[in-house]
């Protein structure tokens, strides 16, 4: 009983470090952590958020089940992984000692399905857990990148993929290839995929189907 109490009393403290002011995370919002000094975060900003002057680097799902807030999101480290709200955010970039997180929610009001399409995103990535990180930056190759991830969990209710795909841009704003792109696809033995289909976590943050509902700092 008292081993129960406990549990309970250990989730309810992580549902309430992940709230403040008021905000409470939901189901399928999605999550934006800032870029950090790491090379694959300056490499990815470099080549996605021109001129912005909020970079981000990487993006996850939220679940929330029961008194648990967790994320859903594909890292480099582990592949297709379930996070601990409060862990993302104690691992995130720090701006003015607050993380460097916002949390946008899409809206609902223009995704065939409605309010259920949340759920469903959650339960699409849940899916790819355990899938390796994609460093190849392709779709449909049985791995995942960050925004591929949300790409191909959210989806209406015909099957639509809510978000689209751009093409994909890996050089900086003068037109030069980082060193961090032809060393990395070097040891892939691949080239670099310019212009192939793809996403990004600051070109997402943008779409016109997300509202931002809280920003940790």
């Amino acid at each position: 009983m008292w081993r129960s109490i406990a549990y309970m009393f250990a989730g309810l403290l992580m549902a309430v470090s992940c709230t403040e002011n008021g905000f409470v995370p939901r189901n399928g919002d999605l999550v934006f952590r800032v870029a950090g000094m790491s090379g694959a975060g300056q490499a990815i900003v470099s080549a996605t958020a021109w001129g912005d002057s909020v970079k981000y680097e990487h993006v996850g799902i939220i679940e929330v089940a029961g008194n648990e807030v967790n994320v859903i999101e594909a890292t480099g480290r582990g592949g297709v992984v379930r996070t601990p709200f409060d862990v993302f955010l104690s691992d995130s970039p720090e701006i003015g000692g607050r993380p460097g997180v916002t949390v946008m929610r899409v809206r609902i009001a223009s995704v065939k399905g409605g309010a259920a399409m949340a759920d469903s995103a959650v339960v699409n990535a849940l899916g790819h857990l355990g899938e390796e990180y994609d460093w190849y930056y392709l779709h449909g190759n049985g791995r995942m990148y960050c925004s591929e991830l949300v790409y191909e969990s959210w989806l209406d209710s015909l099957g639509n993929h809510v978000f689209g795909c751009v093409p994909m841009n890996f050089r900086d704003v003068d037109g030069n290839m980082p060193e961090y792109w032809t060393e990395l696809f070097g040891k892939l033995g691949r080239p670099v995929p310019e212009g192939e289909p793809g996403t990004n976590p600051n070109g997402m943050s943008k779409s016109s189907l997300l509202e931002q509902v809280h920003r940790y700092f």
